[in-house]
């Protein structure tokens, strides 16, 4: 899972004139840039991890029943029903047979 924890603003001209070092930052500690034209925000640059990580999160939540599937996931851990690592390794072993 890739964490996005910071997001700086930089004008246009300014990540113009250090594209390759903007570039370089954001696909080495993950942060947003966004990019602002006349002071205003026009554009977002992040690594292409993190953009490919929030692609698949909206493919998830676009498809109803994995949706379903996540909601019924968390009621069963809200009501305890959950599974030590002994259990899922076991379970995993089962399949493959």
């Amino acid at each position: 899972m890739t964490k996005i924890m910071v997001m700086s603003t930089q004008s246009l001209a300014a990540v113009k004139a250090h594209f390759s070092q903007v570039i370089d930052d954001v696909a080495g500690t993950h942060e947003r840039v966004t990019v602002t034209k006349n002071g205003s925000p026009v554009a977002v640059i992040l690594a292409l991890e993190d953009y490919e990580s929030m692609m698949e999160t909206l493919e998830v939540l676009s498809d109803r029943h994995a949706v379903a599937d996540v909601r019924e996931a968390e009621q069963q851990m809200a009501q305890g029903e959950v599974y030590g690592e002994d259990q899922i390794r076991a379970a995993l072993v089962g399949r493959r047979r």
